[in-house]
C-alpha cells in the first residue's frame, strides 16, 4: 500500500499552487464549527507547503447539496475556523473553477491559503466529469490528496485529479496509509482482528477478506450472536440475523481453510430490556432465556481476548464489543480496550482501530491516545479492511502516472 508518492517526492514547489484535497465536512450549529478535528488533520500539510513556498488552495466539500448551490452548505464559514487552527489568513472564494478562483488564487501572497466553495455544488464533482477535473486542474501545478475520509469515492478531488497533474499524498494521508500498512499489507505477525457491531450483513465482505489475512478473527457486538446462533446456540430476543446463518457457517469454513482462529464470547451478560443500567447478570452460553438479549461478553470472554492479545504482534479493531453506549454494557468493550492499550504503550503491540463507532467507544473508554493508530475514516476504513481497492489511493501510487 505505502507505494505512493509523498508531499517530499514533489521537489521544488516555490511559487507553485498546489491544490490539496482536505476533508473539512465538519460538524456545524449555528454557523460554528463544534468539532475542529478534521480541521486540525490538515495544518501539518498545509504548513509543509507554504513552508515549501507554495500557494495553496484547499478543495473540500460540505454535506449533500447533490450538485445544488445550497446556501447552508457554503463552506465560507469555516475558512476562519481552519484561519485560527493554521494560525495565519485563509481567505475563500465563492467557486471551485472560473475565472473568479483563479483570480483569487492568482492574488494570493507567497504562501498564501485560499478555501474553494464546496466541490459538490457541481453535480460533475461526484459523477467523476473529466470536464469539471480539466478545470479546477488547470488552477493549479500540483494536486495533493490528504483526505483519507473520502479515498473510497473516485469524484473529481479525489481522484480525478491525479489523472491530470503530479499527485501527492498529504501527510495526514501519509500517517494513515503508513499505519493501515502496518495493520494489514505487511504486519508483524501474528495479526488478531477485532470486529463488533449489530449486524454480519453489514460486514459480509469484511470478515471474508479479514479471515484470509489475520490468525485470529475475534467477533463480538450483536454480530457475535449470529455465530453463536449458526454454532447452535439460543440466543433469546437478541438481535440475531438468523437467515445469515449459512452466511456465518460459510465464514467459519473459509477461517478454517485459511487457518484463522475465529474467537466468540465465551459468557455473555443478559437483560430483558435494552435501556441503560437494566437488570441484568453474566451467564454461560447455553444459560440464555428466551426472554433476555446478549448486550455484551462476560469477563471470561475478555479474559481470553486479552490472552489473544499476549500471542499477538498487531491487532486491527472495527466495531464494540456489546451496547457499549449504555451502561453497564459497556464494560467489555472497555476492558479490551485497556488491555490493548497497554500492549501498545509497552510496545508489544500495534493496534491500529477505525470506524465511527470504534472510535466513539475508545474516546469514550479514554484511551484513543494509547492505540498505535486510530483512523477517522469510517467508511474508507471499513473498504480498506474489507480488501477494496479505493480510487483515492490508487491514484497517487508511483506507478500512477500522468
Amino acid at each position: 500500500m505505502n507505494d505512493f508518492k509523498r508531499i517530499s517526492d514533489a521537489g521544488n514547489l516555490k511559487g507553485k499552487v498546489a491544490l490539496v484535497r482536505v476533508d473539512f465536512n465538519v460538524p456545524m450549529e449555528n454557523g460554528l464549527v463544534t468539532d475542529d478535528t478534521r480541521l486540525k488533520a490538515a495544518v501539518d500539510t498545509v504548513q509543509s507547503l507554504r513552508t515549501a513556498g507554495a500557494k495553496v488552495a484547499l478543495l473540500a466539500h460540505f454535506g449533500r447539496p447533490n450538485g445544488q448551490r445550497v446556501a447552508e452548505m457554503s463552506l465560507a464559514p469555516i475558512a476562519g475556523a481552519f484561519a485560527k487552527v493554521l494560525g495565519a489568513n485563509v481567505s475563500f472564494v465563492a467557486d471551485c473553477r472560473g475565472e473568479h478562483a483563479r483570480r483569487a488564487i492568482a492574488e494570493l501572497p507567497p504562501a498564501g491559503v485560499i478555501l474553494l466553495e464546496n466541490t459538490r455544488f457541481y453535480e460533475g464533482e461526484e459523477k467523476g466529469d473529466p470536464e469539471l477535473a480539466r478545470e479546477i486542474a488547470s488552477l493549479g501545478d500540483i494536486y495533493v490528496n490528504d483526505a483519507f475520509s473520502a479515498a473510497h469515492r473516485r469524484h473529481v478531488t479525489t481522484a480525478v485529479l491525479a489523472d491530470l497533474m503530479p499527485a501527492y499524498a498529504g501527510i495526514n494521508m501519509e500517517e494513515e496509509l503508513d499505519a493501515l500498512d502496518k495493520a494489514l499489507g505487511r504486519p508483524v505477525r501474528p495479526v488478531l482482528a477485532i470486529v463488533g457491531g449489530s449486524k454480519v450483513s453489514s460486514k459480509i465482505d469484511l470478515l471474508k477478506n479479514l479471515v484470509t489475512k489475520v490468525d485470529a478473527l475475534a467477533i463480538g457486538g450483536g454480530m457475535a450472536n449470529t455465530f453463536l446462533f449458526a454454532r447452535g446456540y439460543s440466543v433469546g430476543k437478541s438481535l440475531c440475523e438468523r437467515d445469515l446463518m449459512d452466511t456465518a457457517k460459510q465464514i467459519e469454513a473459509i477461517a478454517k481453510a485459511s487457518g484463522c482462529d475465529i474467537l466468540l464470547p465465551r459468557d455473555v451478560v443478559v437483560a430483558r430490556e435494552f435501556k441503560a443500567n437494566a437488570p441484568h447478570r453474566t451467564c454461560g452460553l447455553d444459560e440464555v432465556s428466551d426472554d433476555e438479549m446478549i448486550l455484551d461478553a462476560g469477563p471470561q470472554s475478555v479474559a481470553i481476548l486479552a490472552a489473544a492479545m499476549d500471542v499477538a504482534k498487531t491487532i486491527v479493531w472495527n466495531g464494540p464489543l456489546g451496547a457499549f453506549e449504555l451502561t453497564p454494557f459497556d464494560a467489555a468493550t472497555v476492558a479490551a480496550a485497556k488491555a490493548a492499550a497497554v500492549r501498545a504503550r509497552a510496545g508489544k503491540l500495534v493496534a491500529v482501530a477505525g470506524g465511527g463507532d470504534t472510535v466513539a467507544a475508545l474516546h469514550h473508554a479514554g484511551l484513543a491516545q494509547d492505540f498505535t493508530f486510530v483512523s477517522t475514516a469510517g467508511g474508507a476504513f471499513l473498504e480498506w479492511m474489507e480488501g477494496k481497492a479505493l480510487p483515492g489511493v490508487e491514484a497517487l501510487k508511483a506507478s500512477h502516472m500522468v
